[in-house]
């Protein structure tokens, strides 16, 4: 294609179609009918352009026009409570559930590494004082020690405040970075893990093992669920990129990519039921039992949540990608 050559063509088109933007909404019915044609001519335009002799400048311009176009032709549309809720029943229950069979597996692997960091650490003396010295193993592991005055060791809101954050962070992290060919995501999950697995390893060899789970299993479960949920959701986004299947790259990452931060509110507001547990229940003078109970509870409560609501709303078409409406326009590309 002569650039040159269609860009003088087309000129007076995309003048035209400026000149219409520009004059807002004082436009007669037929003026809006023409906006329309040309918004429609000029996308398939940039179309062209883009797939046959990619132009820096006329790019830029196209798209500028296309973007306001299509916001003058479509209109804004103002967020309400029935959009929440339909997030909340649909949208996110549906994305988690779609994309289980990537959080599924990472679950098991993530657990089965963390039990192998445990008993490598459990059943090695030379692993534990490579750790820290006999003194300190020792405050960490005791009644009463690190370990267990961690959970109280700031007032419960503040506590669970910033574990809140923390534990958002990490689940935006594996989300926005998964981008990133994997590796980012696999690095948080190794961290985790790890922490997990030395703490396993040292209070077992101190023979208070069952201690240590009765402070993590009530907010953990959770926890990591919701961890594991955001890693296998950042693994599928990295894997999109390697593999966009039967659309283009761009597209796919952007339809994944939307469903990935739909999923990062869903998961902050998981995470901030986990934090609220980890602050008042774990550290609370409950006994243990009743600690894990709640843990137990709140575990299949999303499970039930994300198998029944997001499984009946998948299987009726639900993806957790914004409506069509609201989506930037696909136009054709050339063969």
């Amino acid at each position: 294609m002569d650039l040159d050559v269609f860009a003088m063509t087309h000129q007076a088109e995309w003048d035209r179609l400026d000149h219409l933007l520009g004059r807002g909404r004082r436009l007669s019915g037929a003026e809006a009918d023409e906006l329309v044609a040309l918004y429609q001519r000029t996308a398939t335009h940039l179309s062209l352009i883009q797939s046959s002799a990619p132009d820096p400048a006329i790019t830029a311009r196209l798209t500028q026009l296309v973007a306001h176009a299509r916001a003058v032709v479509t209109g804004t549309r103002r967020a309400s409570w029935r959009d929440a809720i339909r997030f909340l029943t649909a949208g996110f229950p549906a994305a988690v559930y779609r994309s289980r069979h990537w959080w599924i597996p990472t679950a098991v692997l993530s657990t089965l590494l963390a039990a192998v960091i445990g008993w490598w650490i459990g059943t090695h003396p030379e692993v534990q004082a490579a750790i820290a010295a006999p003194d300190e193993l020792r405050e960490l592991t005791r009644p009463g020690g690190q370990y267990e005055t961690y959970y109280s060791s700031h007032p419960a809101a503040s506590f669970a405040a910033q574990v809140w954050t923390n534990n958002a962070q990490a689940a935006a992290f594996c989300l926005v970075f998964g981008a990133f060919l994997c590796v980012p995501v696999l690095w948080i999950l190794f961290l985790n893990m790890a922490n997990l697995g030395i703490g396993i390893g040292l209070m077992s060899s101190a023979g208070r093992l069952d201690t240590f789970l009765g402070l993590v299993l009530p907010h953990g479960l959770l926890e990591l669920t919701a961890v594991f949920v955001a890693a296998g959701t950042g693994l599928r986004l990295g894997w999109t990129v390697i593999d966009p299947g039967p659309t283009t790259r761009r597209a796919a990452l952007a339809q994944q990519g939307r469903a990935a931060i739909g999923m990062a509110i869903g998961l902050a507001l998981v995470l901030f039921v986990s934090g609220v547990i980890e602050g008042f229940v774990t550290p609370s003078g409950l006994p243990t039992w009743a600690r894990i109970t709640i843990g137990v509870v709140a575990e299949l409560a999303f499970l039930a949540y994300v198998y029944i609501l997001g499984g009946r709303a998948a299987r009726a078409g639900e993806t957790g990608d914004i409506d069509a409406s609201d989506r930037s326009a696909e136009v054709p590309t050339a063969a």
